[in-house]
């Protein structure tokens, strides 16, 4: 169809982001970041946000997400993602108000 517009998808984004390098897969954990695959554990002044994604469902209203683009000062790179408004996590909201986001 021509002229059609795509609509990003959460996971559609996700690909798109590991094949810019964002590989890693970031958890919140003790007030820290922890990566999935490496274990390895970042305090928030050790993580910037790159970039972030908003999505908003289009048959749900409730089905709404945030994914985060994650860089650490060691250079792992990775996503986080969190519902947002009623079902968003205290826990990934209370870190993510401690990183920095990259100025663009």
């Amino acid at each position: 169809m021509s002229g059609a517009t795509e609509i990003p998808t959460l996971a559609g984004t996700m690909d798109e982001l590991a094949r810019r390098g964002f590989t890693e897969h970031f958890i919140p954990a003790n007030g820290k970041l922890r990566a999935a695959d490496s274990g390895k554990v970042f305090p928030a002044d050790e993580v910037m946000i790159s970039e972030y994604h908003r999505f908003e469902g289009v048959s749900d209203p409730d089905d709404m997400a945030i994914l985060y683009a994650i860089e650490t000062r060691s250079g792992l790179r990775g996503t986080l993602a969190d519902a947002f408004g009623v079902y968003a996590d205290p826990v990934v909201g209370a870190f993510m108000k401690e990183v920095v986001l990259r100025p663009s």
